[in-house]
């Protein structure tokens, strides 16, 4: 079993590979002084070129995990969100209020997903 660890540091690896899924760090947003939708869609961004690194895309998302520090951003966040997300290819999901890292961040989302082509491990 093969498992690719990309962007590791000492505390986390923002990519990990194991047999055709991709699993995403956590992504929070480019810039903590924006509003919620602003602040979700850079996270999104961030959430694009990782898969896109990884060798995956948004169509081939299997699961989210958002986290937003206030259930009162939940329908501006969805706003962004379901602009994103195309058309047929929404993953499982959950979303739930969370103490943010920092408490400028409005959003964190947490993303698995499957490679579009999978090298064999063996």
């Amino acid at each position: 079993m093969m498992i690719e660890r990309l962007e590791t540091g000492a505390r986390m690896s923002c990519i990990v590979k194991h047999n055709g899924t991709i699993y995403l760090c956590g992504q929070v947003c480019a810039d903590a002084t924006k509003d919620i939708k602003e602040q979700t869609q850079t996270m999104l961004d961030k959430v694009d070129a990782l898969l896109e690194q990884a060798g995956s895309s948004r169509k081939h998302m299997l699961s989210a995990t958002i986290y937003v520090k206030d259930m009162s951003y939940f329908a501006e966040m969805n706003a962004v969100w379901d602009a994103w997300v195309p058309e047929g290819h929404a993953p499982a999901r959950a979303c739930v209020a969370a103490k943010m890292a920092r408490d400028a961040l409005l959003v964190e989302i947490s993303v698995v997903a499957a490679e579009i082509n999978p090298q064999p491990c063996c």
